[in-house]
């Protein structure tokens, strides 16, 4: 069970450093599912990317993992209205990819799913 958690935490680790680091290089995407009424979308797109990288970074050492982790659960739970808003505007494009109401469904179920991964790692004796 430590090694699957291990290697759980590095894919977390990872997982939240690209999407962080995608805000920056491919904002667009990130912008157009940004419910209309959250204020200055690009500000707020930039700002989810830095929290998740400072999250992803706060994982790595033993030290800060606890509030790493309660960030990650905190900002999956922020994001919530934009993955009620993709329900509602389905289907619509992200490039070239398709966004239809089963894959916004999907996406929104997803997210309790990743809460309780990041969760797993709130315990201060935690790994």
């Amino acid at each position: 069970m430590k090694l699957l958690k291990k290697i759980s935490l590095l894919i977390l680790i990872f997982g939240y450093l690209y999407a962080g680091v995608n805000h920056f290089l491919n904002p667009v995407g990130y912008i157009r599912i940004i419910p209309h009424y959250i204020p200055l979308p690009k500000l707020a797109n930039y700002l989810a990317g830095m929290f998740e990288i400072l999250f992803g970074l706060l994982l790595i050492a033993k030290p800060s993992r606890q509030i790493g982790a309660m960030g990650i659960c905190l900002l999956l739970i922020a994001f919530l209205p934009v993955h009620i808003q993709m329900i509602i505007d389905a289907p619509f494009k992200l490039g070239t990819f398709t966004v239809t109401p089963l894959v916004a469904w999907i996406r929104l179920a997803l997210q309790p799913v990743l809460i309780l991964w990041a969760w797993w790692y709130v315990k201060k004796d935690s790994l």
